[in-house]
């Protein structure tokens, strides 16, 4: 968020108040600086490393609810003088914790605490009246069957201390400041009429945003009026099902391994699915063309979940197949997450008549937003166009109008490259625990993306691995769920959401159950 980019200030005081007036409502605690705070001590810092020593000390006070949420830190002069040490490391140190979600500057008011170490990871609170999901009575049981349709529904409520569930984003990253910026231009500039029923294809505004970013970012050239605006690509999915089905079309092909989730979404809508082999060059196009289906669903730009990239050669054979009548369905998962490799472009770049193309801003933002994206060829439109006008009659307006505005500030473009730095470090930290808690793992899919997939020895189950991670309070995903025919056994780790020193504690205790 544009706070992240921001120096911390060194603005920071203790406020008094008169105990005859009232304290300004926005005002945060502030703790005490001084050589008090935190009983820091930086003969404790080992010789060149007093930066990292200082972001630990703090990382760690503010996990343990020492330095809580809404604390304002000691001033970086303070700080710095306090502790006898280059004002430079203080910077370095704070802005480490930024760049972790952790804190925020604030302008004058300092900066500020604004996530504790385990916010993205640790379960909701209860809301008042004790609507709270039900718990399951023993959470490892749900790894010992086979995964029902509300599997990541009921996982996703079962309370963990490390959570490395792939897919999830760094919530914390979100960025309120420039989200809060670009609301109120959007506000300020907004006309009654504005505010009534729309386009079911979502407004001008952001039709023309996401053409223009699909073109920066993806070399996709597409006509503003041909962008339908959806709830992300799990809505795209249940459009396109609709149409497809209308045109006979009742079997596609999946990506094996490929994820359970757009399984469980392509059955909801009555599709039968059959699985295509992938290896490390993508999709094998010869089973596909051997396998007669009419459709195939794909996620070229970065496979789910073993990270392969569709190679140059499979494009070719698969430009081929969709010349003989076939259709695919590019999910462009993670493409814009990519740090060691040169972008890939999107199949619809070059086959907008046999691609129908989603994507959306769950993983770039945050997947509350509930806004995506959808390109079809021409003889689908109408018939998705129909269906998005039955679901929803389009998605909410203000949000599109604000996405619009970040998308042509260039401030969604500032955001990417935060969280590329962001996730480079918290990538490095995953491979660097599974180097030396699991040595014998296979990493797959470190070039891009916000997860890696490890395969293990043949001798493990990897669901019962899964259980007696989450039983030791860390939650992961077997490879298996993922799988329709049998594949070697493994985990899909998210790492985007954790800090690296909660990373490593995850990865270890999965290597402590292994070994146990």
């Amino acid at each position: 968020m544009s706070s992240a980019k921001t120096a911390p200030t060194d603005r920071s005081t203790t406020v008094g108040t008169d105990p005859g007036r009232t304290a300004h409502p926005a005002a945060e605690p502030t703790l005490n600086a001084g050589a008090d705070f935190l009983h820091l001590d930086v003969g404790q810092a080992p010789p060149g490393g007093r930066a990292t020593w200082l972001t630990d000390r703090l990382r760690r006070a503010i996990a343990d609810g020492v330095v809580p949420v809404g604390s304002r830190l000691p001033a970086t002069r303070t700080l710095a003088a306090d502790l006898g040490v280059s004002r430079g490391v203080v910077v370095e140190a704070y802005q480490r914790l930024m760049e972790d979600g952790h804190v925020a500057g604030r302008g004058r008011a300092g900066t500020v605490v604004v996530a504790s170490a385990l916010t993205a990871t640790s379960p909701a609170v209860e809301p008042a009246g004790g609507t709270s999901p039900a718990r399951v009575a023993d959470p490892a049981a749900v790894f010992r069957a086979a995964p029902d349709t509300d599997i990541f529904d009921t996982v996703r409520t079962i309370p963990a201390h490390i959570d490395l569930t792939p897919g999830v984003p760094d919530l914390a990253a979100f960025p309120r400041q420039d989200w809060l910026r670009a609301e109120k231009a959007v506000l300020g500039r907004l006309v009654a009429a504005d505010l009534g029923y729309g386009d079911p294809c979502g407004t001008p505004a952001l039709r023309r945003a996401v053409a223009g970013w699909l073109a920066r970012s993806r070399g996709i050239g597409v006509d503003p009026a041909e962008v339908i605006i959806t709830t992300g690509v799990s809505q795209a999915l249940g459009l396109l099902a609709q149409a497809l089905r209308d045109d006979g079309v009742t079997t596609v092909g999946v990506e094996d391994p490929g994820s359970l989730g757009v399984r469980q979404h392509l059955d909801n809508w009555r599709m039968t699915t059959v699985p295509i082999r992938v290896d490390a060059a993508g999709v094998r196009v010869d089973e596909l063309t051997a396998s007669g289906v009419p459709a195939v669903m794909l996620t070229p730009a970065h496979q789910f979940p073993t990270g392969a990239v569709l190679d140059g050669e499979r494009r070719r054979q698969l430009a081929d197949w969709t010349r003989t009548g076939g259709l695919v369905i590019e999910d462009d998962y993670d493409a814009e997450h990519r740090y060691d490799r040169p972008p890939v472009p999107a199949l619809r770049a070059t086959l907008p008549e046999q691609v129908c193309y989603a994507g959306s801003v769950s993983k770039l933002l945050a997947p509350a937003l509930r806004i995506g994206w959808l390109l079809v060829p021409r003889r689908y439109r109408d018939a998705v166009v129909a269906a998005k006008r039955n679901a929803d009659l389009g998605n909410a307006v203000l949000p599109q109008l604000v996405l619009a505005e970040l998308l042509t500030s260039g401030a969604l473009e500032r955001q990417l490259r935060l969280l590329r730095r962001r996730h480079v470090r918290r990538r490095d930290a995953m491979t660097a625990a599974l180097a030396r808690h699991l040595p014998g793992a296979t990493v797959h899919g470190a070039a891009a993306g916000l997860h890696l997939t490890v395969t293990l020895d043949s001798d493990v189950v990897d669901t019962e691995l899964a259980a007696a991670a989450l039983a030791r309070g860390v939650k992961v995903q077997p490879l298996s769920w993922h799988c329709l025919r049998p594949y070697r056994p493994g985990l899909v780790l998210g790492y985007a959401a954790n800090t690296a020193s909660a990373i490593d504690a995850g990865i270890a205790t999965v290597a402590a159950v292994q070994h146990g």
